[in-house]
């Protein structure tokens, strides 16, 4: 696969439509000969998931990971709504 528009468009597409990943938050970029996968997730195993299917598609292609970690927690106040 080239690394072109039309190869970033197919590894954003893989990350969308994948059963097992269905992620839409994660941007992928094309740098200095590397694709780069950007974005938030909510735990290590996600990521690790998500760079593991880039990878195993895309076995030609260097995958750099900048996908961070923010765990989400339940609210502990009720919302008011006015």
């Amino acid at each position: 696969m080239q690394l072109d528009e039309y190869g970033e468009a197919r590894v954003q597409r893989l990350l969308t439509e994948h059963d097992g990943v269905a992620e839409q938050g994660i941007t992928v970029v094309r740098r200095e000969g590397a694709i780069v996968l950007c974005g938030v997730v909510e735990t290590p195993n996600r990521r690790d998931d998500i760079v593991r299917l880039v990878a195993d598609e895309f076995p030609e292609l260097i995958v750099q990971c900048d996908i961070q970690i923010v765990p989400t927690r339940a609210p502990v106040d009720a919302e008011e709504l006015s």
